[in-house]
């Protein structure tokens, strides 16, 4: 696959999709890329930083976005996450905005979200990497099929679980996980993605925070403290 190591709490139920002919092309892809000069983002060593920050037994809430930031110093491993002292993104900025409506918080000047992986939410991209500065370049590289086999982990699992879907990409990431739709436990929050472009369309008053952790209260997982 990659030179990445499957954290231990994650092998199992990714064995089945690592020995998948497009996963197993991945990691050399990868390598070639790199030893033809491009940029590869986020670095190597973070790039399953959302799978070793959430064991699988601690996911509460999965927020799926679609692939890393494709600037200098942005990406470190998490979906919308930016590294410390990096100038927030336009989608960032958006969901601060709206977790300052909906729980009176206010926003953070740091772009790193490592508090919230820490607390059980799985900030998990599509696709794990990206070339410098050309969005989407690494989709359909085998990626996928390590991904899904993730989100689907965590859908068959007994515990009461959040699944926050923002915009159409990651709705129909959630839709191919048929576990998901048989799991009444579960509780999936679905609006318009955050970008500038679509954040007026219903992303702004959907209020997902708040209603994760009425969600997980009720059923006895505890509140996430979205404070940064």
């Amino acid at each position: 696959m990659t030179a990445e190591t499957i954290p231990e709490s994650w092998r199992a139920a990714l064995e089945p999709a690592l020995a998948t002919p497009e996963a197993r092309q991945l990691g050399g892809w990868l390598k070639a890329e790199e030893a033809a000069g491009k940029q590869v983002f986020p670095p190597r060593g973070t790039r399953l930083a959302a799978l070793a920050l959430t064991p699988l037994t601690d996911v509460r809430c999965v927020i799926l976005g679609q692939d890393p930031y494709h600037g200098p110093g942005q990406a470190h491993g998490l979906a919308f996450s930016v590294q410390g002292g990096t100038r927030l993104p336009p989608s960032l900025v958006n969901i601060y905005k709206e977790l300052e409506a909906d729980c009176g918080l206010p926003r953070a000047t740091t772009g790193d979200l490592t508090p919230w992986a820490r607390q059980g939410v799985l900030l998990l991209n599509n696709t794990l990497t990206v070339e410098a500065g050309q969005a989407g370049s690494h989709a359909g590289r085998g990626w996928d099929a390590i991904t899904d086999a993730a989100v689907a982990a965590v859908a068959e699992r007994a515990e009461p679980t959040v699944f926050i879907l923002w915009g159409s990409h990651a709705k129909k990431k959630a839709s191919r996980i048929s576990a998901l739709g048989r799991n009444p436990a579960h509780l999936v929050l679905a609006s318009a993605h955050p970008s500038p472009l679509s954040a007026h369309n219903g992303f702004f008053g959907s209020r997902p925070f708040s209603q994760t952790n009425a969600f997980l209260e009720a059923q006895g997982r505890g509140a996430i403290d979205w404070k940064l």
